[in-house]
């Protein structure tokens, strides 16, 4: 298995993340995103031909798109069915509901942040507002979650759902937002931070203070 891979990428950081709870061997293979945009160049457009990242390749298999990654693994090597409630067609559904609203989080949290980090020209205004909108819903599902006795996005445990929706809302800092006014969510991202088997990346590592 090989992972085409970006360390400030938070979703190659979905990926690395599955691959360590999974405990599954995997190449990383570093992809010179920013400054020298080596996921444009010719030899990259050949593995992935919409120019991002993260890439999986393994066993003749070659996908793109990170909740589309997490889906796979999650379905290949977790025997157990803990990330990725297959046998519950319910809890798959909203699983699935909620690794879409992680695409939303992209747009505009992950926006936000590569205009202030990797200086982006981009309306940076409206993918702030946007974020607001979105860590909005998010809070809101959270804190009903909590008065109904659960900690998670969905289900009784965490699933590929809330590795999908982590990064992005934790890196939501580095785009110029501000978490506080979202007391659910800084719980929840605390709470994800202290399963067996996490490991940080560049700019997470304020949560866990």
């Amino acid at each position: 298995m090989k992972l085409y891979d970006y360390v400030l990428s938070g979703n190659c950081y979905k990926i690395r993340l599955l691959v360590r709870f999974l405990e599954i061997e995997c190449e990383i293979v570093a992809v010179d995103f920013y400054p020298g945009r080596e996921h444009k160049s010719a030899a990259f457009l050949g593995i992935n031909p919409l120019g991002q990242i993260p890439v999986l390749e393994d066993d003749g298999l070659v996908i793109r798109d990170a909740q589309a990654i997490l889906l796979y693994l999650a379905n290949k090597y977790d025997g157990h069915g803990r990330w990725w409630p297959s046998g519950d067609p319910r809890l798959v559904g909203e699983v699935t509901m909620w690794l879409v609203f992680a695409d939303r989080i992209t747009a505009t949290s992950s926006a936000a942040r590569m205009h202030d980090v990797l200086g982006y020209d981009l309306d940076v205004g409206a993918a702030r507002a946007g974020a607001r909108s979105v860590f909005r819903v998010l809070e809101d599902h959270l804190t009903d979650r909590e008065f109904g006795g659960h900690e998670w996005i969905a289900g009784p445990a965490p699933t590929i759902a809330d590795i999908a929706c982590f990064p992005y809302t934790a890196l939501a800092h580095d785009g110029g937002i501000d978490l506080s006014p979202w007391p659910a969510i800084r719980r929840w991202l605390r709470r994800f931070t202290n399963l067996p088997g996490f490991f940080t990346m560049p700019g997470i590592d304020h949560i866990r203070r």
